[in-house]
């Protein structure tokens, strides 16, 4: 009987190290809740380059855009907490709970914090063919015809429905909202003409200036952009107090070990310090801002809360 026990503590210690195999050991899905191009999934593929030699695995994108992000970050939440499923998140995630009645997750319980990734502005552009040169003569414009000039966003909900709902409300601008299936989308109508203002992301934004495809009138921080440094911010446009960062993060499913959360932070903070990360994320409009899982955490409470005052204030919908 003892030779027994003996053989059967020894068998189970052999056999352990094939169970307690060091993550990852299988590719690592980054779903972004929006559509290909844009904001959010411009990073997520930078990172995924970066990212994919650093763990030794493949880092797979998908992209499931819809409802204000809550369709593919609904897909995170009930996903194994294994760390193979994650979800890359912008400033929309504590948006939605404020306009949809329905939600299919709780926007803070039913995830667990990996880190802040990014932050940057949005840029206040419009058509060549509105006759406006700055904030002071859009603002004027909209109150002369109100609700006559669209404004165009990535969808109901998104960060860029109420930055511009945000502007509206501050300046006493009434302008009216077109909602897209994502940003490219909402960036193609703008340059066609078929509706004038955005506020957009700086990569769908630089490349089109020079060309005089657009105007860039401002934007939405509080301090001007390093790219765009002739433009001013929409409070030095006359609005006063106006503020809307926009930023990335990452999230992993509920109950997702903290072993593998730390893995995963400190290798993509180790990633995005380098030069040829900030450069690449600069690419993408959005400078490096790397965070602990627990100041992401209470980011995105800080967020929610805020949002959900701009919401109230605002009385943004969805449709």
């Amino acid at each position: 009987m003892t030779r027994f026990l003996a053989w059967l503590f020894f068998s189970a210690v052999s056999a352990f190290p094939a169970f307690a195999q060091p993550y990852p050991t299988k590719p690592i899905k980054i779903i972004v809740p929006f559509g290909p191009g844009g904001f959010t999934d411009v990073a997520a593929r930078i990172l995924q380059k970066e990212l994919q030699p650093v763990i030794g695995q493949p880092v797979i994108i998908e992209n499931k855009p819809g409802a204000g992000s809550t369709i593919g970050t609904a897909e995170v939440s009930k996903a194994a907490p294994d760390g193979y499923t994650l979800a890359m998140i912008s400033t929309a995630h504590v948006i939605s709970p404020h306009l949809y009645k329905s939600m299919p997750y709780d926007a803070i319980r039913d995830f667990t914090p990996v880190m802040k990734l990014a932050e940057g502005p949005y840029v206040l552009a419009v058509h060549p063919s509105l006759p406006v040169k700055n904030v002071a003569e859009l603002i004027a414009l909209a109150r002369k015809e109100p609700n006559k000039i669209d404004y165009a966003s990535s969808g109901n909900g998104s960060a860029q429905h109420l930055v511009g709902a945000l502007f509206i409300t501050m300046a006493h601008a009434p302008m009216n909202h077109v909602p897209y299936k994502g940003s490219s989308q909402a960036m193609n109508d703008v340059l066609g003409g078929q509706v004038k203002v955005t506020f957009a992301g700086v990569p769908n934004v630089l490349p089109n200036l020079g060309t005089g495809k657009l105007k860039a009138l401002a934007v939405s921080t509080r301090k001007r952009y390093g790219d765009l440094p002739d433009v001013p911010t929409i409070e030095e446009g006359g609005v006063a107090g106006y503020d809307a960062t926009i930023w990335l993060g990452l999230l992993a499913p509920p109950g997702t070990p903290r072993e593998i959360v730390d893995k995963l932070n400190a290798s993509i903070t180790k990633i995005l310090s380098t030069a040829e990360a900030k450069k690449l994320m600069a690419s993408a409009g959005v400078d490096v801002a790397t965070s602990t899982p627990e100041e992401f955490g209470a980011l995105m409470r800080s967020e929610l809360d805020r949002w959900g005052k701009v919401v109230r204030e605002t009385g943004a919908t969805v449709n």
